[in-house]
């Protein structure tokens, strides 16, 4: 089922719903249209994303030293899930070493700051690479490749989000990187169910439209504004900036999630979220927009500091 299809039972179905006809199974019809488009089940989805939104707030709240376990365990989970899906190419990354580094890397940008997070970054390459040596010559540069990927992919960006929780504000700082993600992953769903034509990149993502990335820019950039103004007590000038950059950088960790996925032959990268697939599905597209807003934020309080602003 197509795009206007969709639109043409919705809009058949709210006459119904008007003249109170609408039945359990045209409702059941319609759930299962969206789920179509969607390429999984809605509702569980919702509920799951809304599960997620209230742990990290409450980690947040209490004690923000949590938050960063939180984000921990999540990629430890998600090292999980890579190296399940890589051994489909059969490739094995060094599970249990990248678990290491991603407890070293999340515990260095708490304690450490940026400066810790790089320097954390810097041993574990090279240590990564020394302990594959004793698996001998065959197969060392992809599973290297693969396993330096798989560092930068997850404890290294993840670190950004911990980075972004530190200060006194890490609440607002975080819940702002929620607000602009929710918009641009939400926004961009609906927009492209409603509108989309054109496919964004049809040979990654088919389900991407140009449209949906038209609709969460513009969307985006409105909740980055309000973020900003009500949660950051900042411009809004600002949010809106921020805005375009977490619609690229978020849109791009989507699109290169995807790319890996279609590269090994799989729908998701796991399954324990509902409606969701794995962490890694979850977490693609604030990977990489967590260092673009923390950079952002680093760059305005430096130019406030120095008078710029």
């Amino acid at each position: 089922m197509n795009c206007s299809s969709i639109r043409r039972l919705n809009f058949s179905k709210s006459k119904d719903l008007i003249r109170g006809s609408l039945t359990v199974s045209d409702l059941h019809s319609i759930n299962e249209a969206i789920n179509k488009r969607a390429g999984r089940k809605l509702l569980p989805s919702i509920g799951v994303s809304l599960f997620l939104i209230a742990l990290v707030w409450f980690s947040l709240a209490s004690y923000r030293i949590l938050f960063a376990g939180l984000v921990t365990i999540a990629i430890v989970l998600g090292i999980r899930e890579l190296h399940h899906a890589l051994t489909t190419t059969k490739i094995d990354i060094p599970q249990w070493s990248l678990t290491t580094a991603a407890i070293a890397l999340s515990a260095s940008a708490w304690f450490g700051g940026v400066s810790g997070l790089a320097v954390a970054t810097a041993i574990a390459f090279p240590c990564l690479l020394v302990l594959l040596l004793p698996r001998g010559i065959e197969g060392f540069v992809s599973t290297a490749s693969a396993s330096a990927l798989a560092l930068i992919y997850l404890p290294f960006l993840a670190g950004f989000l911990i980075l972004l929780a530190r200060p006194h504000n890490g609440l607002d700082r975080v819940m702002t990187l929620v607000v602009l993600v929710g918009c641009n992953d939400t926004f961009a769903y609906l927009t492209g169910v409603l509108f989309g034509k054109h496919p964004l990149a049809p040979k990654i993502s088919p389900k991407k439209t140009i449209e949906g990335l038209i609709g969460s820019l513009f969307f985006t950039v409105i909740g980055g504004s309000l973020a900003f103004h009500y949660i950051m007590n900042s411009d809004w000038w600002l949010g809106a900036i921020a805005g375009l950059l977490t619609v690229f950088t978020a849109t791009a960790g989507d699109l290169i999630e995807s790319a890996l996925k279609r590269d090994m032959a799989i729908k998701d990268m796991g399954s324990l979220l509902p409606g969701h697939g794995g962490i890694m599905d979850r977490l693609d597209s604030v990977l990489f927009a967590a260092p673009a807003l923390w950079l952002a934020l680093e760059i305005v309080r430096r130019a406030q500091d120095s008078g710029l602003l």
